[in-house]
């Protein structure tokens, strides 16, 4: 793993923020409470988590463009990722008739930062939902949440198992995978939410598989104890 930290409550605004480095990867997360929710979950009395990725001009070189009214496939693709991962940790049917707007901003990039953003925005939910809990009367934000949520890439580079790909592996992997995974608040086994991995340059054995989950597994109990670390220092 490269070097991870979590700056909570990095802006003012927000229900929840924070921001994520992994390395030299840094991406904004922040989690806003809106009073409106999706015409598919009117008349519920529960709520939905949405989420938006974007990547700002100066996070690369060369300078990337903006989004125009029309996002990038790249763009859309990662974001419902985050929204898939982040809803698997919230209980949407308590939130009432809420939606958690998730932002996550790429401002520098070097590798990872899909899994970046899933685990710095699960701090901001945490925060977003310590400040509802406390508007509805609710004894904290475990009240919505089903578990702690983090995701790390790992891949396979010159034959060896790497956790937490930078650009520069990222690029020459022979196997690129991103793992997300939720472990119960109270603690026990963390099970995984969502598995993506691709043989860059063919197929690959089940061994390398195997390997590669164990690896990414690791990477995980970390990132869990480092954001229970952050939780214990006040935002």
């Amino acid at each position: 793993m490269r070097p991870v930290s979590f700056q909570r409550g990095y802006v003012r605004h927000p229900a929840g923020s924070c921001l994520v480095s992994f390395g030299d990867t840094r991406v904004l997360c922040t989690a806003s409470i809106e009073h409106e929710i999706p015409p598919h979950r009117r008349g519920s009395g529960g709520g939905w988590l949405t989420a938006e990725y974007s990547m700002l001009p100066g996070s690369t070189s060369p300078r990337k463009r903006r989004d125009g009214p029309k996002q990038d496939g790249r763009s859309v693709e990662i974001q419902r990722l985050i929204g898939r991962s982040l809803r698997a940790a919230v209980d949407l049917d308590r939130l009432g008739e809420v939606t958690l707007a998730i932002d996550c901003d790429v401002i520098q990039a070097d590798g990872g930062t899909r899994t970046a953003a899933i685990t710095g925005a699960w701090l901001a939910i945490h925060d977003a939902l310590t400040a509802l809990a406390i508007k509805q009367k609710k004894v904290g934000p475990q009240h919505y949440l089903l578990g702690q949520i983090a995701a790390v890439s790992v891949g396979v580079v010159g034959g060896a198992v790497i956790c937490d790909l930078d650009y520069v592996n990222d690029s020459k992997a022979e196997v690129d995978m991103n793992l997300v995974m939720r472990r119960p608040l109270a603690g026990g086994e963390a099970e995984f939410v969502e598995v993506q991995g691709t043989g860059e340059r063919g197929g690959f054995p089940r061994a390398q598989l195997d390997a590669l989950l164990a690896s990414g597994t690791s990477g995980i109990a970390e990132l869990f104890a480092l954001q229970r670390a952050a939780l214990d220092h006040r935002a």
